[in-house]
């Protein structure tokens, strides 16, 4: 990619691309610089992905937690690994318990499956990394214990949540202990997610899963009527899976299986290379068009079809297949808006974090607790809190990703990472953001792969998001004229705030360059931070 890269494109941005043989970027800079440390200790990239993960939960609550879900890929110089460590539902639900909702709980403990953040700092630790997790954890006990400085977006963050879920069990007494949310620039600590933490890295995660902290959620649980128990904690175990792929521009985009929504992602690409879509302009009327068509196409077939991988209709790879995504293709009208349904192939599934070091490894990392604190339960003196995944199933009993007991949700949170023609790495990249993701992960791709556009330029460009049928949230840095002209071809376009942008997510970024180094950039919707040296 050297030479290839646009530096003179940009978009409006306090940020600029870092550039360094060694990188570290995330959603905040506290957490960034955990990583930072482990790289400069002797660490390698995947030490650091852990560091900063751990140090997530502690300086930004806000979107995960010690009770998270994690996904990663991890390149290790040679090739490609990915692990799913999202948990699954309680053994005793069952989808006659929540037949009667139009929708699963968001809140409480009907919403919680069993945490699988802590088995993927373990399982990357065992297979990757070079330093203990004691030394790992170090920076987010001292965040904890010490206390940090609540940034901006994430103060703001916490208000809301705390307005939404300060009645759920533990939650204001862990983040609300003087009766309301730390304020911007105000420290804040939690001495009882230190001491959890220091637990976890000392027992490699077994406290947790099948020892004290165990113990602590479980009988929490049992306090509020909640089916969890310790053989839901016990029989967890994270999953090492096969990648999907498509290729793309000269390169391919890897993505996790199912239960995630990575595939929707390859789905959009595969079905805008039938257009072309690299022969329009980056931010003209008809390559906006055609993206967000494509992206509405694959939507409405993730909805449809997408569950746990050991519960699908079919082969999740039937989605993929050249014949399906030209016959997905052909159902756009390059002049007007569609409002599609599912198709019918032929039969024969926050916060982000990416690293890379000067050894070649690269690793794209996403842990959350689903909708920002999560389920808003926190287990009383841990720090503990807990995710909403099973927010993710469908009550209805005809669909694949129905509610069951001991089946992955569907889940929102995807890592992504892509290969150059050659099949050497090109970057490590995610966007966290609900469903806003594999929309996210379709614009970063076009941008970067495709129109070869700096990282941090891609990043800070304006962003679309689908929201159902033919209505689109757009950035007001989007040209007038062309909001028009995508209006009279139909779509109703909502603009947003400009003072709401993080809801068009947050990315990360770390480039490739053949030479030998790095081009890390940040989100500059969020209060993040690409770390270079």
């Amino acid at each position: 990619m050297s030479g290839e890269v646009d530096f003179n494109v940009g978009y409006p941005s306090w940020r600029a691309p870092m550039m360094g043989r060694n990188a570290v970027a995330t959603s905040q800079p506290l957490a960034a610089q955990a990583g930072l440390r482990m790289l400069q200790q002797g660490g390698n990239a995947v030490d650091a992905a852990i560091a900063t993960a751990m140090a997530l939960t502690v300086v930004e609550p806000t979107g995960n937690g010690i009770g998270s879900d994690a996904f990663a890929i991890v390149w290790d110089g040679q090739q490609l690994h990915a692990l799913n460590a999202s948990g699954r539902a309680p053994a005793a639900w069952k989808q006659e318990d929540f037949a009667h909702l139009s929708a699963m709980p968001e809140t409480g403990w009907d919403a919680v499956t069993v945490p699988g953040a802590v088995s993927a700092w373990v399982e990357l630790a065992a297979r990757f990394g070079s330093l203990p997790l004691t030394t790992l954890a170090q920076p987010a006990i001292e965040y904890a214990r010490n206390g940090f400085p609540v940034s901006p977006l994430i103060g703001e963050l916490w208000q809301r949540g705390y307005n939404k879920l300060r009645d759920q069990p533990g939650f204001s007494a862990c983040f609300a202990p003087e009766g309301r949310p730390p304020r911007t620039g105000e420290l804040f600590r939690n001495p009882a997610q230190a001491d959890t933490l220091e637990k976890i890295a000392v027992t490699n995660g077994e406290a947790f899963y099948r020892g004290e902290l165990a113990e602590k959620i479980v009988a929490c649980a049992r306090e509020h009527n909640a089916s969890l128990t310790l053989d839901d904690l016990k029989n967890h175990q994270a999953d090492w899976v096969t990648l999907l792929s498509r290729p793309f521009a000269g390169g391919s985009v890897h993505e996790l299986p199912p239960n995630g929504q990575g595939i929707a992602t390859l789905m959009a690409l595969g079905i805008l290379e039938q257009w072309d879509i690299g022969s329009y302009q980056p931010d003209s009327v008809a390559w906006l068009h055609l993206s967000i068509e494509a992206m509405k196409l694959a939507l409405v077939d993730l909805d449809r079809y997408i569950a746990d991988e050991d519960h699908l209709e079919f082969p999740a790879e039937l989605l993929l297949s050249d014949e399906y995504l030209q016959s997905r293709a052909a159902l756009i009208d390059p002049t007007k808006a569609g409002d599609f349904t599912f198709g019918a192939p032929s039969q024969s599934g926050t916060v982000y974090l990416s690293v890379a070091d000067a050894s070649g490894m690269m690793v794209s990392f996403i842990q959350s607790n689903y909708m920002g604190f999560g389920s808003g339960v926190v287990v009383p003196g841990t720090g503990i809190s807990l995710q909403n995944r099973g927010a993710g199933f469908a009550t209805d009993k005809a669909h694949p990703n129905v509610v069951a007991g001991g089946k992955r949700p569907f889940h929102t949170i995807i890592p992504a990472f892509a290969l150059d023609s050659d099949g050497q790495p090109l970057m490590s990249f995610g966007l966290m953001g609900g469903p806003m993701q594999a929309q996210g992960h379709l614009q970063l791709a076009l941008r970067i792969m495709l129109h070869k556009q700096n990282p941090q330029a891609a990043i800070d460009a304006p962003r679309w998001r689908i929201v159902a049928g033919r209505e689109v949230s757009v950035e007001a840095s989007i040209d007038r004229n062309t909001l028009a002209a995508l209006r009279a071809m139909g779509h109703k376009l909502v603009v947003e705030d400009p003072l709401q942008s993080y809801n068009f997510g947050g990315a990360q970024v770390i480039v490739r360059d053949p030479q030998g180094f790095y081009i890390a950039a940040t989100e500059s919707r969020k209060d993040g931070q690409a770390l270079v040296f």
